[in-house]
């Protein structure tokens, strides 16, 4: 990586002198007359164009031969050309292709509605049209990179999601009130797991924005088919797809180079990427680095920094670097990627934590294949995980100049999935499979020197800890009629969970290793079976309306932390913290698996062609039985829990029961379109929820209040213009045994502006125009500096930001 510096601050010029002639991406295609259904078939694998379309249209229709260089508007122009098909690109890769609207004067006729084809995706699982899901397109992604390099955040504005706050790189989406290890996260397709006691390294930390294609949000209800062992929803990003040359052609050769810079917090850096293809293979490498300083809120909001400025959020500095390596290999219906990669963060700080992250080693090894076959498809993949991770104290939190904790984490995650989807009709399709994933991990903190609390000997947080799971899960999608969709589903699984014997600090007589050997006398062997099921049903009243039911049964078991965290001591308390609060926290061996019980519904109505005006509702409800939360630490294992300090709680951690409801809002309505000054669209998304615990009658941590994201997008030839406003209520309703911060509403203002000409694509935008100080309502308590409770992380305050990125 040493290299890559160097490369990224030669980008500008690269991309000047690198500016290309073609408007789009074009392929080169070799596709002989045959059905339509097969050619769309074979136009997506060689493209990456996610097709949607209805049952039916395509039967009977054959399409023409397509050979040459093609873009993907003129491939699927051409294809269609005869067909009598309307088609429309809701995105860069997504095309729908319906029967044509009927005329006026055919309506007239006949005084039964007209019910036009439905919308719905053949041969593809977990895509654009899963119920209760949100995509993200590439257009959009796009769109965020310049803006941020936390991949969590390139999500905001997406019905239903949030985020808590944690490192420049490392926040954590919320999904209806729920986060962390209740989400089921997938970064192309493994499912990753936090190697943490402050859940420094979420899933979407170990991927850069620059490699992320698409992303897929199910919030709140999701099928058993795409994820298990957890109950608040299913995060899904995707690189891009591999592309191949055409056949008996010279090799297909692509690249793209990028560079950003964002004044607040002096943020720069850039990713680089380039591919060779033969019709066989592509052989593809990705690389991106990223550093930045503290960031400044948008005026004074402590008395307490001693090191920075009142108005310098603390411990907010980060420095990221990433590479990936991949190797696709296609033979008629079967294709196999093979993909390692690597992760360095040299530094990331963390304004809400007690700790900082001092190295964060990590590497993967990615295993995918996929067959089609008269029957369906079979997919299978296969993942190794390995994290290094290390914690101390970075200069913002260094109170003495010999202040020092040395805290190490090595964790390893393993997968294995397969899954079948088997055509049993043309309407129903059954999906079978399984996953196996094996977690190990070892947390330990080393003594440091002169210290006599933290030596002579080496503190085991967890040793040995394991995590073992092993799904079946089997679901059956019926599309009975145009109008009529059901899903069914269900999955068993089996989680061991155990880990070895610990150790404090000191063990040198009988009461200093007292209550190590009272937790080594427990039996650590857990073994949980959870049930899970979805019932999911879709009716299309007419081509304005369709409304979606939906009710599920999903479990997640404890996570290591949560069981297995042991010591009372203060000291080891305050260093076992995930969620941000800088209260100290001890597990709970008996801890039972959570259990949460969905009903959902979504109402959506739009125009006749999904172009002019959309509006869509969707309310819910989830009643969580064993809820983990938190109460105030208790006596257990002979050791009484020391009194609170610095104005903070230690907290132990129990099962309770619980509940969350709200509804999710969102609308679009194009304003204008002329050929003189483009298009011009107005969208909102509108997001409550609310979260109590029923056993306590006090509220759930981290909901966040009422909010809503008013846009008006602009586009024109080249250019995509967007300004936008995010609102938030005052955060009132917070929890009190976690000392949660209440926070003031606000409104923020930000603009962002792009311009694409043939290769070449600049990027510009100013976030927070009005310089507003605010504070974030899932942010956590700040502590950048000084450990004092009641002052929420603030907000960034304005920042101008530029970016340009060149394909070739």
């Amino acid at each position: 990586m040493r290299t890559l510096p160097k490369l990224i601050a030669n980008l500008p010029l690269a991309m000047v002198m690198g500016a290309a002639v073609a408007e789009e991406s074009t392929f080169n295609l070799n596709i002989p007359a045959q059905p339509l259904a097969a050619a769309i078939e074979a136009v997506s694998k060689q493209t990456g164009l996610q097709p949607f379309y209805a049952d039916g249209a395509l039967v009977g229709k054959q399409s023409p031969a397509l050979k040459g260089s093609y873009s993907k508007r003129e491939a699927v122009e051409k294809l269609l050309a005869q067909s009598g098909l309307d088609y429309t690109f809701t995105g860069d890769n997504t095309v729908a292709v319906k029967a044509p609207a009927a005329k006026p004067a055919q309506k007239a006729k006949t005084e039964e509605p007209v019910v036009l084809d439905t919308l719905t995706i053949k041969a593809q699982k977990a895509n654009v049209d899963q119920p209760f899901g949100s995509y993200l397109d590439p257009s959009k992604i796009a769109l965020a990179r310049t803006a941020t390099s936390d991949t969590a955040q390139m999500l905001n504005g997406t019905p239903g999601v949030s985020f808590s706050g944690g490192g420049g790189i490392s926040s954590r989406p919320v999904i209806h009130g729920m986060a962390d290890d209740r989400l089921r996260v997938q970064v192309d397709g493994m499912n990753l797991i936090s190697a943490c006691a402050n859940h420094m390294n979420p899933a979407l930390s170990y991927v850069a924005p620059s490699s992320v294609l698409s992303a897929q949000v199910l919030a709140g209800i999701t099928p058993v088919s795409m994820g298990g062992d957890s109950i608040g929803g299913t995060i899904r990003v995707n690189s891009a797809d591999p592309e191949f040359a055409e056949d008996g052609k010279a090799p297909l050769i692509k690249g793209q180079a990028s560079t950003f810079y964002r004044t607040n917090g002096d943020a720069r850096g850039g990713n680089i990427s380039a591919s060779i293809a033969n019709e066989h293979a592509e052989l593809k490498y990705t690389g991106s680095t990223v550093q930045a300083r503290n960031y400044k809120a948008g005026g004074n909001f402590t008395t307490q920094n001693t090191k920075n400025g009142s108005d310098v959020v603390g411990s907010s500095a980060y420095k990221s670097e990433n590479q990936s390596l991949s190797l696709a290999l296609r033979n008629d219906d079967h294709l196999a990627v093979i993909k390692v990669g690597q992760q360095n963060i040299p530094y990331q700080a963390f304004p809400n934590v007690r700790m900082d992250m001092t190295g964060d080693d990590s590497w993967f090894a990615n295993v995918f294949t996929k067959s089609q076959f008269q029957w369906g498809n079979l997919e299978t993949r296969a993942y190794h995980e390995d994290a290094r991770h290390k914690m101390n104290f970075l200069a913002d939190k260094m109170t003495t100049p010999t202040r020092n904790m040395p805290m190490d984490t090595h964790g390893v995650n393993q997968g294995l999935s397969v899954k079948a989807n088997i055509d049993m009709t043309d309407k129903h399709l059954l999906t079978v499979g399984s996953e196996y994933q094996r977690y190990r991990l070892d947390d330990w903190w080393d003594p440091a020197p002169g210290s006599m609390m933290m030596g002579p000997g080496t503190f085991w947080n967890i040793n040995a800890g394991k995590r073992d799971r092993i799904d079946l899960f089997t679901e059956w999608e019926g599309r009975w009629t145009q109008q009529w969709l059901t899903q069914l589903g269900a999955r068993v699984g089996v989680v061991e969970m155990s880990a070895g014997n610990v150790k404090d600090y000191k063990d040198s007589t009988v009461a200093q290793r007292a209550e190590a050997t009272a937790v080594n006398g427990q039996n650590k062997k857990q073994t949980d079976v959870n049930i899970d099921w979805t019932a999911l049903a879709r009716y299309t009243f007419n081509d304005m309306q369709t409304y979606e039911l939906g009710a599920a049964r999903k479990t997640r078991s404890p996570n290591l932390y949560e069981r297995f965290a042991w010591s009372r001591g203060a000291m080891a308390m305050f260093m076992n913290n995930w969620v941000g609060d800088a209260n100290g926290y001890v597990g709970d061996i008996n801890l039972k698996p959570e259990v949460a019980h969905t009903v959902s519904a979504t109402a959506n109505w739009h125009d006749t062609k999904q172009e002019d005006w959309e509006a869509k509702v969707t309310p819910f409800y989830t009643h969580v039985e064993n809820y983990i939360d938190a109460r105030l630490c208790q006596p257990g294992n002979g050791v009484t829990c020391a009194s609170p300090s610095n104005g903070f709680n230690l907290l132990q951690l129990a099962n309770f029961d619980a509940h969350l409801f709200g509804v999710d809002v969102s609308g679009s309505k194009l304003l204008v379109d002329t050929a003189k000054y483009g298009s011009l669209t107005g969208k909102t998304v509108l997001n409550y929820v609310r979260g109590r615990n029923n056993d306590t009658g006090g509220n759930l941590y981290q909901q966040m209040p009422f909010n809503a994201t008013v846009a008006l997008e602009h586009k024109r030839g080249g250019w995509s213009n967007t300004i936008e406003t995010q609102i938030a209520s005052s955060k009132t309703d917070v929890q009190a045994v976690r000392l949660e911060p209440k926070t003031a509403g606000y409104a923020l203002l930000n603009l962002r502006s792009s311009y694409t000409w043939k290769h070449l694509r600049v990027d510009g935008g100013i976030d927070n125009i009005l310089d507003k100080n605010y504070a974030l309502p899932l942010g956590g308590t700040y502590i950048g500096e000084r450990s004092v409770a009641g002052t929420a992380v603030p907000g960034m305050g304005r920042s101008f930001n530029v970016g340009m990125t060149i394909n070739y």
